[in-house]
């Protein structure tokens, strides 16, 4: 077992990652709660929704299921989920657990967050993407028009990562997953970036090797997310590939793209435009071809170029009306960049004929 302890100027909480913690989640629980409302989806609860509840031993626990799937992070769904929380009788010394991926750490949190102005809430995650997603506080849900566009910062009481539940993810979701473990190398080290192309995710990974990663992955975030917990500068160093990324999200309709899927796409790009912009060379071709040996969809013809480059300017991380971007000097040294919207048309052009 293996503990992070994530320090920011609002909160401090524990990062524990494991075999077996679902059933042990009551010895990691920071207080003595009496109701706990469960947020779960129809297939991770099925999975370890009642395995969970059992572990929670003797306190009032009830559950709320809602459809897997990005769709399901709107705002019908989060109105429902308030009154589950007034339903089941939820005080201001309740506990919410977040059990499941990325979209449902966002969407229970967003709850947790403003439910009677905010309670406790904790990340049980399920899936390798939430390892970026469950730690630094970022909860919210999606508007028609854009990613994470309603939302707050909220952190986590606990962050409890049973390694055990990432073994039964079809492949896809394992693709979206190392899409940010892949991010976390390429923003903080060559070496952990080799590291990880090195690794056929489409083979059965070792709990050795993917707890590895992910305790590598996450410590590159709690470095940045207790320097910045804000995004005031450097956080949004995280959002290397993400831009594009969302912009695909959205494009395509969320939930027919994984949300690493897209991110690989726009880490892609990103890395064309940081060897036109510094002059420097970067590892697009050894990164393009470890995600097409890994199964990535990265073809981008479907799209209306004109149109993404739009939905990239709505981004929340755009500042007036221009597109700011995370580009990489070097392997490791991540700066911001803004750019004008015809060169970065062009761009797209060229890079819609790499990928296909």
């Amino acid at each position: 077992m293996e503990k992070l302890t994530i320090k920011t100027s609002t909160n401090e909480y524990d990062v524990i990652i494991g075999n077996g913690l679902i059933h042990q989640i009551s010895n990691f629980l920071p207080k003595n709660y009496a109701n706990v409302l469960v947020i779960s989806d129809s297939v991770v609860y099925e999975k370890y929704g009642e395995k969970l509840k059992a572990a929670l031993g003797d306190r009032k626990v009830s559950h709320s299921i809602v459809p897997a799937g990005e769709a399901s992070k709107n705002i019908d769904v989060y109105y429902q989920l308030l009154t589950d929380a007034i339903d089941s009788k939820l005080d201001r010394k309740s506990l919410i657990v977040a059990l499941g991926g990325g979209m449902i750490g966002d969407l229970a949190g967003f709850v947790a967050s403003t439910y009677m102005r905010g309670i406790d809430f904790i990340q049980v995650p399920t899936t390798i993407l939430a390892h970026d997603s469950s730690v630094g506080g970022k909860v919210g849900i999606n508007h028609e028009k854009g990613k994470n566009m309603i939302g707050s910062f909220y952190p986590p009481q606990a962050v409890i990562y049973d390694v055990d539940t990432l073994h039964s993810l079809p492949q896809r979701e394992i693709r979206s997953g190392y899409a940010e473990i892949v991010k976390h190398g390429l923003i903080s080290s060559s070496s952990f970036f080799n590291e990880v192309i090195t690794t056929n995710i489409t083979k059965d990974i070792s709990n050795p090797i993917l707890s590895e990663h992910l305790v590598k992955g996450i410590q590159v975030k709690a470095d940045i997310v207790q320097r910045d917990e804000k995004e005031s500068n450097i956080r949004k160093f995280l959002n290397f590939g993400h831009t594009l990324g969302h912009a695909i999200e959205a494009e395509a309709g969320y939930g027919k793209l994984s949300h690493g899927e897209a991110v690989s796409i726009g880490m892609l790009f990103a890395l064309q435009l940081s060897e036109e912009i510094f002059h420097k060379s970067m590892p697009f071709n050894q990164l393009y071809q470890w995600l097409t040996d890994n199964g990535y969809p990265l073809r981008i013809e479907q799209f209306d170029l004109e149109q993404l480059l739009l939905t990239m300017k709505r981004d929340k991380k755009a500042e007036n009306a221009k597109i700011e971007m995370v580009l990489l000097e070097e392997i490791g040294k991540p700066s911001l960049y803004t750019m004008e919207d015809d060169w970065l048309l062009s761009q797209l052009k060229i890079f819609a004929e790499k990928v296909g």
